[in-house]
């Protein structure tokens, strides 16, 4: 017995350094994996909303870095801008390289960006530190999904995806909870570097646990298009920061940016338009179904980021609340999301995406115009309220709208609507915070200006910032500093109202959107399966047979014309189900299960023809390997054992 245990644990360990596992392994470690995958999701999840709730502490001038509110939203969007813009490279490279080995390079470089900004020295090198947590976000993020699809059978796939989605309403849920408990104990850079561990058991666990697997075509990377996509946005969002800075929006500082990041963009689209593998397909939005959903996606997420940011002030600033209770504030939000999200499927296939989505933006519009209701002595249930209004808007519409971009676009570009819609969420969250943050300023400094008159220009200047830097002057000022709190909490609870009021219009404005032209029940994908017999092998009207007139040789199909075995076998293998796919009565993701059984339960004699006709790659594997790269990867030599 101990000679066949030291040969298994032999075998055991050339496989973990070829990154190799046999099938029989995979099944039995498959939950084990997706626990990983799941810590590893989190770990991205949660740092995007800890740190919503230490913005007070890190603006503080002792206890944090002494961050302005711009470069506070800059250290927000650092993150996000990285985070979206190398999303789909991130999921070529680890097509290409192995998506285990990318999971493990993303995991290491967001543990290490998340070391550099627990203890970061300055705003600046905060600001830096984030886009390396973003750069390692982004390698992670993409690589999870297709690692489940390549572990899970066709009949529990549905079941695992469904867990892994649920970890990001969890993430939402604690991450503002624990980033509190971690204030209330120690100092701001905790909130990173709890990171820290959890990345570094996160990689051992994959390394241990989780197969190697690639995609067998070799896609092409857009250098190019990734370098104008990330400039032309940070541009854009440069100069709407600059606009809350400056007091004013026609200033050269502001407009010039702006313009220059929107010519950056508009050469980023001609060359995506035109290159052969292209980091984000922009001819995709001609459809304008496709560009409603993804922009209600975009909108919901600029609400949320933008939110989440004036009510982290809000309720530190204004209502005094600690870390921590600032952290449970915010349950209500992720509770909301977790009740309809799991509903918002029943509810798409019932009535179609665009009423469930343009209800949901509906209600979100109304959530948004409904905190001009706070005030700086209101009930602390009234915010508790407005955040599970929201939340439960956001989970019927984001679902909705991620089913209808899935539902227009044709099977075989599944792949990268799903990146699509990724990309959509991290844009949504930058945008809204640089714009409802810079309009958030602005109205702050504007209201404040006439109480802060009197104080030298450059105690002025420094005071009119956010309402962190009022606070800090004033208790610099000591007594006579004490005239500044009452004025600056009204002006940042009007400055409030007015940032509410628009986003709740652009909100109106997307749900009408979304109400015109986001695909409703019974809408297809524009294009047909790939596969589709030809007019050619049809018998014309011409060669009928009638009934004085026996068929003929001469009228038969001749040998020239007959489809070749190959092509045959992946005709039989089409389901009925997956040509209704696109319609609302069938989740897309139940339909390719059904290919999928085909694919796996394929006849010997398919399998047969598709030998004898020397091809390299099943018709039908080559057809959907786009599409779930994972799910065919063991059929097309793509998974390493």
């Amino acid at each position: 017995m101990q000679p066949c245990r030291r040969r298994d644990r032999s075998a055991f360990f050339v496989q973990l350094a070829k990154g190799t596992m046999d099938s029989q392994t995979i099944y039995r470690r498959r939950w084990g994996i997706l626990s990983v995958l799941i810590v590893s999701l989190l770990a991205i999840v949660i740092d995007n909303t800890v740190l919503n709730v230490a913005l007070k502490t890190i603006a503080e001038p002792h206890a944090g870095l002494g961050a302005s509110q711009s470069q506070l939203e800059w250290a927000i969007n650092s993150y996000t801008l990285v985070f979206a813009g190398l999303l789909f490279t991130f999921g070529v490279i680890g097509d290409r390289i192995g998506r285990k080995r990318m999971l493990m390079i993303g995991l290491i470089l967001f543990g290490i960006g998340s070391l550099l900004s627990a203890y970061s020295r300055s705003p600046d090198q905060l600001i830096f530190a984030r886009a390396a947590m973003g750069l390692g976000g982004a390698a992670v993020m993409p690589q999870t999904l297709s690692i489940i699809s390549n572990v899970f059978e066709p009949q529990e796939r549905p079941r695992a995806i469904g867990i892994w989605a649920s970890a990001v309403g969890i993430g939402f849920a604690i991450g503002p909870v624990l980033a509190g408990v971690l204030l209330a104990h120690f100092w701001w850079g905790s909130v990173f570097l709890i990171n820290v561990p959890v990345t570094v058991a996160g990689a051992i666990a994959v390394a241990l646990l989780v197969p190697e697997s690639r995609n067998p075509e070799r896609a092409g990377i857009d250098v190019l298009g990734v370098l104008l996509s990330i400039a032309g946005l940070v541009l854009v969002v440069f100069g709407i920061v600059q606009g809350g800075d400056a007091g004013s929006w026609v200033h050269p500082s502001v407009l010039g940016p702006i313009a220059g990041g929107l010519a950056v963009l508009a050469a980023f689209g001609w060359h995506e338009s035109r290159t052969r593998h292209p980091a984000l397909d922009v001819r995709l939005f001609r459809d304008r179904r496709l560009s409603a959903s993804v922009g209600a996606l975009g909108l919901v997420f600029f609400g949320m980021g933008g939110v989440f940011f004036f009510t982290a002030f809000y309720l530190q600033n204004v209502r005094g609340y600690s870390a921590l209770d600032a952290g449970l504030m915010t349950v209500p939000f992720a509770v909301g999301q977790l009740l309809l999200s799991p509903r918002s499927a029943a509810l798409v296939r019932r009535f179609g995406p665009k009423v469930v989505g343009t209800a949901g933006m509906f209600v979100m519009a109304a959530a948004l115009a409904g905190y001009v209701l706070l005030g700086t002595a209101s009930p602390v249930w009234l915010l508790g309220l407005l955040f599970f209004v929201q939340g439960a808007a956001i989970g019927a519409a984001m679902p909705a709208a991620t089913s209808a971009v899935m539902d227009v676009l044709p099977r075989e570009r599944a792949g990268a609507g799903s990146a699509l819609t990724n990309t959509a969420r991290q844009v949504g969250v930058a945008l809204g915070v640089a714009v409802l943050g810079s309009i958030l300023a602005q109205s702050y400094h504007q209201t404040m200006s006439p109480t802060l008159a009197s104080l030298p220009a450059t105690t002025r200047d420094a005071a009119g910032g956010s309402i962190s830097a009022t606070q800090a002057v004033a208790a610099q000022l000591g007594t006579a500093g004490r005239a500044l709190l009452g004025p600056a909490n009204d002006a940042f609870v009007s400055a409030m109202h007015v940032t509410a009021v628009v986003a709740a219009i652009i909100a109106l404005a997307g749900a009408i959107v979304v109400l015109r032209w986001m695909p409703g029940l019974g809408s297809t994908s524009a294009v047909t399966p790939a596969v589709q017999p030809t007019p050619a092998v049809q018998p014309t009207p011409a060669v009928q047979p009638t009934p004085a007139v026996q068929p003929t040789p001469a009228v038969q199909p001749t040998p020239a014309v007959q489809p070749t075995p190959a092509v045959q076998a992946a005709r039989e293998l089409e389901p009925a189900a997956l040509d209704a796919a696109a319609a609302p009565g069938i989740d897309p993701l139940e339909a390719l299960d059904v290919w999928q059984e085909h694919l796996t339960t394929r006849p010997a004699a398919a399998r047969g023809a598709v030998e004898a006709a020397g091809a390299a790659v099943d018709p039908a594997d080559e057809y959907l390997v786009d599409l779930w790269p994972g799910d065919f990867a063991d059929q097309s030599h793509g998974v390493e054992g």
